[in-house]
């Protein structure tokens, strides 16, 4: 899978662009605060009908529009036959989103995500390891709602009943009966995340421990677990009894501070080296190989379980690697689309791509070559 070519209207600093992709490798120069890594978000955009970076969707809306709207053609090759199609979304100022797939309204953003796949690696994703549990719980969740439409609808229900849950704990008078039915729901769909996310990271960690090891000669190993805040079983029922027993167990707390202390919003995801933590004991290096086994490791999850390749964005990842890590990477990019920004590429590394092509971005305007 492939996207062919991108149309912007009024995304970013973007006012109206069109613009051809290579089906291999894209490299996206230019000075900072061009435009860069929104050409990226844009991409990113159409397959999981939001942004990656932090903040709110209208964000993305040009200072002095109403609108923005971006429009991608996907390739599907598989070798047999070479399926086409167009992605519009559009977004306004009053919060409302319209998405089309050649031509059909979609009711919901999800149908995106389970056609269109795009992982991106940025110099914040180096940071999964070091930085605090929501990172890492941020990185399972973005994988998992790609690879499973059951998840995605469990996790967007669990936010929206803790949210609820959350805010009648401030208030004066608890009624116990309807804070019960807070608990039973809340249970329920985050039994479904716990038992997801144990499963998922156990095909992760096989995949990521072997590209790990192959990064290093064989020299580590790292260890993943999940690091679940509910005692874990394997059946999903039972999950589901442990978590309503803990926010019983828990409920005087709850009410006394205000939120919900139990569930998996508080899971983690453990990295040993050695037997030693990654997050504590391991050299910035080290931090670094694990994290990029982590997202080529995403990358083959993804051609596991839906048969094609993502389309990959990395967004100024070069200047951060080492010349090993970067050659690597360079390794994989023959499988895949890639989309690689950076003030610019070292030329020993350049000479290593497959065929490419050139795009210099300048004050929101796209320039080929």
């Amino acid at each position: 899978m492939y996207i062919e070519n991108i149309k912007l209207e009024g995304f970013r600093n973007y006012d109206k662009e069109e613009t051809e992709f290579h089906k291999n490798i894209n490299i996206i120069t230019g000075e900072n605060a061009q435009g860069k890594t929104n050409l990226l978000e844009s991409i990113y955009f159409t397959s999981f009908g939001k942004s990656f970076r932090a903040g709110r969707d209208r964000e993305m809306i040009g200072f002095g529009k109403d609108y923005c709207r971006v429009s991608a053609l996907y390739v599907k090759d598989d070798e047999k036959e070479i399926e086409k199609e167009k992605v519009d979304i559009a977004l306004s100022k009053d919060g409302r989103k319209a998405a089309q797939i050649d031509g059909r309204n979609i009711e919901r953003i999800s149908e995106l995500i389970s056609d269109y796949y795009s992982v991106i690696f940025s110099p914040e994703d180096l940071k999964i390891v070091k930085d605090e549990p929501e990172k890492r719980r941020k990185f399972i969740d973005g994988e998992l709602c790609q690879l499973s439409f059951s998840y995605f609808n469990a996790l967007t229900n669990y936010k929206k009943i803790l949210s609820q849950r959350n805010s009648y704990l401030k208030e004066d008078n608890i009624d116990d009966s309807l804070l019960s039915v807070w608990d039973e729901s809340l249970s329920e769909e985050g039994s479904k995340i716990i038992v997801s996310r144990k499963a998922f990271i156990e095909r992760l960690s096989k995949i990521s421990e072997e590209i790990h090891s192959n990064i290093t000669d064989g020299k580590e190993k790292p260890e993943i677990e999940y690091d679940s805040n509910i005692p874990f079983s394997e059946n999903k029922d039972e999950v589901k009894e442990i978590f309503l027993e803990r926010l019983k167990d828990s409920r005087e707390k709850d009410i006394y501070n205000g939120n919900t202390a139990s569930g998996p919003h508080k899971d983690d995801i453990e990295i040993k080296i050695k037997g030693k933590s990654t997050r504590k004991f391991a050299s910035q290096g080290q931090q670094r190989t694990v994290a990029l086994s982590l997202k080529l490791a995403e990358i083959e999850l993804i051609k596991e379980e839906k048969g094609d390749y993502p389309i990959l964005l990395l967004d100024d990842v070069f200047s951060e690697l080492d010349e090993g890590r970067q050659r690597y990477l360079v390794d994989y990019l023959e499988m895949m689309q890639v989309f690689i920004t950076a003030a610019e590429i070292p030329e020993k590394i350049l000479k290593t791509f497959p065929e490419s092509k050139k795009i210099v971005v300048k004050e929101g305007k796209i320039i080929n070559y």
